[in-house]
């Protein structure tokens, strides 16, 4: 003998209720605003990536963040860094520049792409970016080591285009 489930109907109506919001999405028939799409933090994604070393895949999380909020330079900036880790000085170079243009008081920017442009021998820029890096020096424990590290650079490029002017 063949014992059946037998279900109340509040049972009986929650199942019916859940196939047909099933079959609804399935056609595109439910409501829009019955919706909620869960976006993704990107840029939180990036960051925990270069934490872990991926630098690759922090970029392609930077870009998408980049298409959600184009007007961050904060991405701008992790992306510039990120792709200087994986050894691309002119993209972040490039990455540097975009984000002092929408932020030009961004003194990490001016910072990175001060010491990218000295590498590249491009004295008179670096010289101009550490200059505005230091006339908004950054605040917190480790600032201190950052600002004498500029202040140091801005000498030697001092001294080196005096040297070769005589």
């Amino acid at each position: 003998m063949r014992h059946s489930k037998v279900l109340s109907p509040l049972t009986l109506l929650g199942e019916v209720s859940d196939i047909m919001s099933y079959w609804q999405r399935l056609f595109g028939k439910e409501n829009r605003e019955t919706l909620h799409p869960q976006r993704l933090d990107y840029l939180n994604e990036g960051l925990a990536l270069e934490r872990q070393g991926d630098f690759e895949a922090a970029l392609t999380s930077y870009r998408l963040a980049f298409r959600d909020n184009p007007s961050d330079s904060r991405i701008l900036l992790n992306m510039a860094i990120a792709f200087t880790k994986t050894g691309q000085p002119e993209e972040a170079i490039r990455h540097y520049k975009r984000a002092l243009e929408l932020d030009e008081a961004l003194v990490g920017a001016h910072y990175g792409v001060a010491f990218l442009l000295l590498k590249r021998g491009d004295t008179q820029q670096a010289a101009e970016h550490l200059r505005a890096f230091l006339a908004r020096p950054p605040k917190g424990p480790d600032a201190e080591r950052w600002v004498r590290h500029a202040e140091a650079t801005l000498r030697d490029i001092a001294s080196t285009s005096a040297s070769e002017t005589r």
